[in-house]
């Protein structure tokens, strides 16, 4: 399984950006697919979450501005980022829990696959 995040950059707070994250070596409707995020000198944690049957999980800090949702016929999982805030710059990454019919769960050691991260920087 590999997955491929792009879709990061530079943007100015109040902005918007839609991240991508392309699965191959496996259809992942079966599986829960997760974004998080890791700025300089902090720790990964968690933004948003969609489980194989649909559902969305978003972490308190971006509810109402962030949208995950995905796109079977091209297995792709995308992030819609709006309202950016300065404190929204880091690295995102996505992630693929390996259970079929999984949920979303907040915790970054019961996802399988990672991406490569793609840079989002939000500036004033």
């Amino acid at each position: 399984v590999q997955l491929q995040a792009f879709g990061g950059g530079l943007v100015q707070a109040g902005g918007s950006l839609r991240l991508s994250c392309a699965a191959s070596g496996r259809t992942f409707n079966w599986y829960a697919m997760g974004w998080f995020r890791q700025a300089p000198g902090k720790e990964r944690e968690f933004v948003a979450g969609i489980s194989w049957s649909g559902i969305t999980v978003y972490a308190d800090s971006v509810k109402g501005r962030f949208t995950i949702s995905r796109d079977s016929a091209v297995n792709t999982v995308y992030l819609q980022m709006n309202s950016l805030k300065l404190e929204d710059t880091a690295a995102y990454y996505c992630a693929l829990r390996d259970l079929r019919y999984s949920s979303v769960v907040l915790t970054l050691g019961s996802y399988d696959y990672w991406g490569q991260g793609t840079q989002v920087t939000v500036s004033s």
